[in-house]
This record gives structure tokens, C-alpha cells and sequence, in this order.
């Protein structure tokens, strides 16, 4: 009989996920604040991704005294608890709630930003970005270039919740980081849990350009790491290599990477009325599974250098595949590796409509999907 837990990975208890003391201060990348600290010396504690971003901001708040933290209702402890209780250790001076109006936040953070604070502003949902699309794109991302540097908002850090949670729907299940592509001077990130999540986005709020960082709200309570609490921070614009491997190149970066993994675990192990399906052949299969992390600018470098060992390709996102960070991708290894890919790069993403409410599950791309697309690649 099946095992109570499952045969397969879940968020809950993916191998992704570091649990322990000296595999979360051995992450890739890490970089402390304090550097003649002893790694011996150092501490974690186990948090969830929620709590993990409220003590990355509740960091920037002590460390910076010209740190804010302000969105709509955000006083109250925010619709997710990013931010709960952080008024009442810093004052509402320093932590406040704001109209309803993103285009105003927006704006605010800029106007902050460039009488020298640091702005850490919230969006209650990425969904309702768009109205503050254009202090965005026409304003956060040109300031620095338009005056000729006499005027800078890289100190602002706008977060907002993203993808799905299996029932938001069309108005609280969006992927709208593909929007930002063509805006030079913004920069796109996505963590995948919670040590990720505080690392990255006091890698954020310290970056000299303004950062949109998106968090997958599904995450939020459902990982679980040991994170360190020292104050650190992790590379942006750097992908990072979660399972090596060298038959096939699997990118991803948020949420999907867990459906990722599940694919992986039926490609190894398919369970019995999946097993027709998978050739033995391919069950051996070493596949290379990268989180992105930076959207915008994404590691060109890494994946290049992966595709090029691989020589093949399958990006996931839940974003649809028009005009997404996926179609960048694929055009670029294609330009650069083209006489070296042994297959077409093949990609796995939201269908092409609005996020549907009845059909949600199905809307994005899970285990299955991402499953065919990786039998499909290493069998061509």
C-alpha cells in the first residue's frame, strides 16, 4: 500500500527546501553583512516564507534609518502578515498604512527615493500593478538616465504577491512580470523560499536600481526553512543550479519549480498507470533543474553555460508564453547554441487566457505538463 505521505515531493517536504542549520549557511551565494563572524557562531531559525520577508524588512528598518515601509493596509500587519506587528516595533511614522491607490504608492516611493530614504512599498496584490505601470516603467526606470544621474531612485523596493493559489482567479492569480521586460533600468525578482525569499529582498532594498520583487503567495506559508538570522543577502542577476544534471536543462523560478521537481520524481519513478508512458530508456535521465531568481536581468551566462552541456532546453513559468521572460530565453540560447541543440527549446506555461476561477489547477503548468515537455525533449 501507498506510504500515508505520498510517493511524491510536496512543497512541504521537497529536497529543495534546506531544513537544516548547516545546509542553510552553506547556500550558494551567501553573503553576510558581517563577515568576520564565525560561521560556527552563526544562528537560524526555522520560518515560514511570510515570516521570512517580514524579518527582511524588520532588518532594513534597523540597519537603515531612513527606511520605510508603507501600502495598503500594511499598519495592520498586511492581507498576507508580511508585515505584522512591524508598526508597533518601529512606529507608525516609519511603518503606515496608505490611500488605495497604486499609482499613488508608486509615485510616493519614487518622490522618497529621491530625497534620499529608502521606500519599501507594497502592492496588496501584483494584479493591481498596472495602474502604477506608468511610475513605473515611464519614471522608476528612466529617472537616473533622464537627469543625468542628478536624480536616483534606486532605493526603491516594490513588493507585491504573485501567481496562483489554485482559486484567485483572474484578478489574484496573475504572473505580470513579463510586462517589465522592456523597461530598462527596472529590475524583476522572484524568490522560491523563505532563506531565498529575505536574502534577495534585502539584496533588493540595498541595490543601487529599483527592484520589483514578486512573491509567490502559495509560498507563503507552505515552505518552511531554517533561515539564518543574521543579517545577509543573496546575488541578483544569478541563477542557481538546485539538482545538477546532463541529458536536459530544466528552468524555472518560483512556484513551478516545485511541480518541476514532482515531474522529475515520475520521471525516475512513474507510478503504475503513468509507467507505459515513460520509457525505461529515459527513467536514467540526468536532468539539470536552475532556478532563475532574477527575472530581469536574467543570468544569461548560467543558463547558457548549462544548455551548452545539456544541449536542451525547457523553461516553465505560469505566466503565458506570449511576450514572457521564456520567449527571451529561448531566443537567446537558440541565437548562441543553435548548432549545438539537439532539440527544439520547448516551454511549458499558462494558457494564453485569463487566470480561470473554475479551472485554475489546470490553467498552469503542473507536474504532468512539465512531465510530457520532458519526454518530448529527450526523446527528439
Amino acid at each position: 500500500p501507498p506510504t500515508a505521505g505520498g510517493h511524491l515531493p510536496t512543497i512541504a517536504t521537497s529536497s529543495l527546501l534546506r531544513t537544516s542549520r548547516d545546509s542553510a549557511l552553506r547556500s550558494p551565494g551567501i553573503q553576510w553583512q558581517d563577515p568576520d563572524s564565525h560561521s560556527h557562531s552563526r544562528d537560524t531559525r526555522k520560518l515560514n516564507m511570510y515570516q521570512a520577508v517580514r524579518d527582511a524588512m524588520a532588518t532594513a528598518l534597523i540597519k537603515d534609518d531612513t527606511s520605510l515601509v508603507f501600502g495598503e493596509d500594511v499598519a495592520f500587519g498586511g492581507v498576507f502578515r508580511c508585515t505584522l506587528n512591524l508598526a508597533e516595533e518601529f512606529g507608525r511614522e516609519r511603518v503606515f498604512n496608505t490611500p488605495l491607490t497604486e499609482q499613488g504608492i508608486a509615485g510616493f516611493a519614487l518622490g522618497l527615493a529621491a530625497m534620499g530614504h529608502t521606500a519599501i512599498a507594497e502592492i496588496q496584490f501584483s494584479d493591481y500593478i498596472f495602474p502604477a505601470f506608468d511610475q513605473l516603467v515611464n519614471e522608476a526606470a528612466k529617472i537616473r538616465y533622464r537627469t543625468g544621474g542628478a536624480y536616483d531612485v534606486g532605493r526603491v523596493t516594490l513588493r507585491a504577491p504573485c501567481m496562483s493559489v489554485g482559486h484567485g482567479g483572474l484578478y489574484h492569480s496573475q504572473s505580470p512580470e513579463g510586462f517589465f521586460l522592456g523597461a530598462q533600468g527596472l529590475k524583476v525578482v522572484i524568490p522560491r523560499s523563505p532563506l531565498q525569499a529575505k536574502g534577495l529582498l534585502l539584496a533588493s532594498i540595498r541595490d543601487p536600481n529599483p527592484v520589483i520583487f514578486l512573491e509567490p503567495k502559495i509560498l507563503y506559508r507552505s515552505t518552511i526553512e531554517q533561515v539564518p538570522t543574521e543579517d545577509y543577502h543573496l546575488p541578483l542577476s544569478s541563477a542557481e543550479v538546485l539538482i545538477p544534471g546532463d541529458s536536459l536543462t530544466l528552468l524555472s523560478y518560483g512556484t513551478p519549480l516545485y511541480h518541476c521537481e514532482t515531474a522529475l520524481s515520475l520521471l525516475r519513478s512513474p507510478p503504475p498507470e503513468l509507467e507505459h508512458l515513460v520509457p525505461p530508456s529515459l527513467r536514467s535521465a540526468k536532468v539539470e533543474l536552475i532556478d532563475l531568481r532574477t527575472i530581469v536581468p536574467w543570468d544569461i551566462a548560467s543558463i547558457v553555460e548549462s544548455v551548452n552541456k545539456t544541449r536542451r532546453l525547457v523553461i516553465v513559468h505560469e505566466a503565458p508564453s506570449l511576450g514572457s521572460i521564456s520567449s527571451e530565453i529561448a531566443a537567446e540560447v537558440t541565437k548562441r547554441l543553435f548548432l549545438k541543440l539537439e532539440a527544439p527549446v520547448r516551454r511549458v506555461t499558462g494558457w494564453g487566457t485569463p487566470v480561470p476561477l473554475a479551472w485554475e489547477g489546470l490553467w498552469g503548468p503542473g507536474e504532468v505538463r512539465v512531465l510530457d515537455a520532458v519526454l518530448e525533449t529527450l526523446m527528439y
